[in-house]
């Protein structure tokens, strides 16, 4: 079973129309780790690490959501002002969630 069609079954996807979105979300998981731990391949251990983050960024991207909506960033009423997260926080966060898992293939870069 190929990486798409476990996050697709793990997304409860049925048909195979989102499989390009899927494939984008992975590699960009990928790339993530690979640019994080100064790696040229993500290691075949981080291989459920990979599916628990994409699945997460499938969620937080809203590719489910195929309206095309706009995210409301801030909101600011009299004086008083919100500001929800960026996507720069959000792909922050995601990775700050998997450290563990990730940090000990992590190389330093000279």
């Amino acid at each position: 079973m190929t990486q798409v069609e476990k996050l697709r079954n793990l997304l409860g996807i049925t048909d195979d129309g989102k499989d390009f979105i899927l494939e984008f979300t992975i590699s960009r998981v990928e790339d993530t780790i690979k640019n994080y731990c100064n790696l040229k391949e993500v290691p075949t251990e981080l291989g459920g690490t990979v599916l628990s983050m994409a699945m997460e960024l499938y969620r937080m991207e809203n590719f489910a959501d195929e309206d095309g909506k706009q995210v409301i960033q801030s909101i600011s009423v009299g004086d008083t002002s919100t500001t929800f997260s960026t996507k720069d926080d959000r792909e922050k966060r995601l990775l700050n969630d998997y450290k563990s898992q990730i940090d000990p293939f992590r190389r330093v870069r000279w």
